[in-house]
């Protein structure tokens, strides 16, 4: 390959990114503005989750600065923005990268879409309707003996927001530790002795998620993360007894 082609080729390679770049990053504002307008649907239903966390019912969080309120609405349309508008944006990913992609390798990334969109939405609602609610009546009920608390809008939405992108990207573990099996960068022996560390692994990361630090929650936290390692762990191993076979 001569320099010409060689320029014209990076050049097409500059040029079908920025296209892919601009294509997502519309999207994510078009969803962006969109969700900004139900901004107030939205944080009504996460000050209020179906779970029963009433506390909200019969009063309302404060906020302590002029700018508060309007930077948590921005900041939850962001957030919303880009989960809604995140099947379109791997589309771009995998649009970009198919050129280098054999058929097989393009299939599984197609489907990677819809199977990542749902673990993820699984561990957002596991984390909004079993994690989140008594974590945040155990924080409000427990020195309300002593003080009255009040919830500062922005703080209790940080809280929310870091809880479930957490729960979302800790349900992926299954998928990654599928994709680590079939580039052969693990196996199920290497999964099963590093098992008994992870065991501690997971409690530590429930005790770094969780906003308190009872070891109900942290243990909330911490055994679906267990499930899902030995999920991640027979599929790796039906992975590796397929490959024995062949």
């Amino acid at each position: 390959m001569n320099k010409a082609n060689k320029k014209n080729t990076f050049s097409n390679h500059v040029s079908e990114l920025r296209k892919r770049l601009i294509i997502s990053v519309i999207t994510i504002l078009i969803s962006g503005i969109i969700t900004f307008i139900f901004h107030k649907d939205i944080l009504e239903f996460l000050l209020n989750p179906p779970n029963g966390l009433t506390y909200f019912q019969t009063t309302k969080p404060i906020y302590t600065e002029l700018t508060e309120y309007i930077s948590v609405a921005i900041k939850v349309s962001i957030y919303v923005g880009i989960l809604i508008s995140s099947p379109v944006v791997f589309l771009q990913i995998i649009l970009f990268l198919s050129p280098g992609l054999k058929k097989n390798e393009k299939i599984f990334l197609y489907l990677s879409i819809p199977i990542v969109y749902v673990t993820f939405g699984l561990g957002l609602i596991f984390g909004l309707y079993v994690l989140f609610p008594p974590a945040i009546k155990f924080l409000i009920t427990f020195g309300s003996d002593i003080a009255t608390p009040y919830i500062r809008i922005g703080n209790y939405i940080s809280i929310l927001i870091s809880l479930l992108g957490w729960m979302g990207l800790i349900f992926q573990t299954p998928l990654i530790m599928f994709i680590l099996g079939k580039l052969k960068i693990i196996n199920s022996i290497k999964i099963k002795r590093f098992r008994r560390y992870f065991w501690v692994v997971s409690f530590i990361l429930g005790a770094i998620i969780t906003p308190t630090f009872d070891p109900v929650n942290q243990t909330l936290v911490a055994i679906p993360i267990i499930l899902l390692y030995e999920i991640g762990f027979i599929l790796v191993w039906i992975i590796n007894r397929g490959t024995k076979e062949k």
